[in-house]
């Protein structure tokens, strides 16, 4: 996996936890909503990436 596909799906992933923690202390469901779905696409992109380092490797 190039470092910088990592980095990206990590941030990703943190940026959508800030989203998902700010929004829950506000009370703004929307905010916490976005802040999940951000998280979890992170989280998909980083398993495809372990996928393809699987039949790389």
């Amino acid at each position: 996996m190039a470092m910088g596909d990592k980095a990206e799906n990590t941030g990703e992933k943190i940026k959508g936890a800030v989203k998902k923690n700010v929004g829950k202390a506000v009370g703004n469901e929307r905010l916490e909503a976005q802040g999940r779905a951000e998280q979890a696409k992170g989280d998909l992109k980083q398993a495809g990436e372990n996928v393809k380092d699987a039949f790389r490797g």
